[in-house]
């Protein structure tokens, strides 16, 4: 299911929107903003579930942070 809204992007944004479809890299501009912000949700996803790991068990040793770093990498996300 889809809802249809509106919303405000400046020109910038729209340009960069635009030339991805443009190039092949999303169907449409819907598509393109649908992603980008499907990924903004799953980075604040993981940057939640690092803030629980470190209130419950405390800072993150370099281990850990270069296994998140790395695990981060290979799903496409940025910490």
């Amino acid at each position: 299911m889809s809802t249809r809204i509106t919303v405000s992007l400046p020109d910038d944004l729209v340009a960069s929107a635009v030339a991805a479809v443009a190039a092949g890299r999303a169907t449409s501009v819907s598509a393109y903003v649908a992603s980008a912000l499907r990924e903004k949700a799953e980075r604040e996803s993981v940057a939640e579930v690092l803030a629980d790991w470190r209130a419950e068990v405390g800072p993150l040793t370099a281990a850990d942070e270069t296994w998140v770093q790395e695990a981060l990498v290979s799903a496409q996300l940025e910490p």
